[in-house]
């Protein structure tokens, strides 16, 4: 039997609801007894559901189905954990590293800091009913990290924990681009090496303009998605006008840029929801 005759097998029995979201597999081998497949022929079926975002793995405990992405809307800055609650799942976080260092001079640049200052630098998983959901690493200027304990950031985010020392929070920049999982993301988010990602930058500001947080968010590019919603469309644009517009005087385009989305200020977020 053809992997892809097996692939489409599978993709029966993931419609039928048998295991529903997030349920176990049978083992490869057994998956090849009920299937009449080789052991070899099943784990290819399955690595190719894997790349449609039908099941995942997760190393020394099997395949599963995989879960509704979860959807998380561009209109305003929300939580990862508001995303998740919002999703129907439990979210939780564990904090993975916490510390000073140098900056380098991409955060010294994004913080408006001088080369060789110092940071607090925090690294945390965010888990979803107890699973892998996203790599959330951010940056703070080391005078403003200085009060905080790794206690704070297991319990609250920054977004709470900077107003309290007096820092109104304001406008968020984020840009969405896509990256592979390292060795280090795979062992971390239960994905393979090589694997899609979905990578968030952002640089909150505060109210005046200042640079406060920089912060870098990684997930399984099958676990979530972005939304926009447009209010209106602009009927006087046309895409030829635009192309043409794009086109500079050489006749050369421009090279393509990453999405960017300029965030409103958490107090003027319609529910105040706010993400690291």
């Amino acid at each position: 039997m053809r992997y892809l005759d097996v692939a489409a097998r599978l993709r029966e029995r993931l419609a039928s609801g048998e295991h529903g979201p997030g349920g176990s597999l049978e083992s490869e081998a057994e998956l090849g007894r009920i299937l009449g497949a080789s052991r070899v022929t099943v784990r290819r079926a399955l690595e190719l559901l894997r790349s449609e975002g039908l099941v995942t793995s997760r190393r020394g405990s099997g395949w599963f189905v995989a879960l509704d992405p979860v959807r998380q809307p561009l209109g305003r800055v929300t939580t990862v954990e508001a995303a998740l609650e919002a999703a129907g799942a439990r979210p939780s976080r564990r904090v993975l590293e916490f510390g000073f260092e140098i900056a380098s001079a991409a955060v010294a640049a994004d913080l408006g800091l001088t080369a060789g200052a110092d940071v607090l630098r925090v690294r945390r998983l965010s888990l979803a009913d107890g699973e892998p959901f996203a790599i959330v690493t951010v940056w703070v200027s080391g005078d403003l990290g200085a009060p905080l304990s790794r206690s704070d950031v297991e319990h609250a985010t920054f977004y709470d924990l900077l107003p309290l020392r007096g820092i109104e929070l304001g406008r968020v920049t984020q840009t969405i681009g896509a990256g592979l999982a390292t060795p280090e993301d795979a062992r971390l988010l239960g994905v393979e090496t090589g694997d899609p990602l979905l990578v968030c930058t952002r640089i909150t500001r505060t109210t005046d303009g200042a640079p406060v947080l920089a912060s870098e968010h990684r997930y399984a590019a099958a676990r979530t998605r972005f939304e926009i919603e447009f209010p209106s469309v602009a009927l006087g644009d046309h895409p030829s006008e635009s192309a043409a517009q794009s086109t500079p005087p050489s006749g050369r385009r421009r090279k393509p840029r990453a999405a960017a989305h300029t965030l409103p200020s958490r107090h003027h977020s319609p529910n105040g929801a706010h993400h690291d």
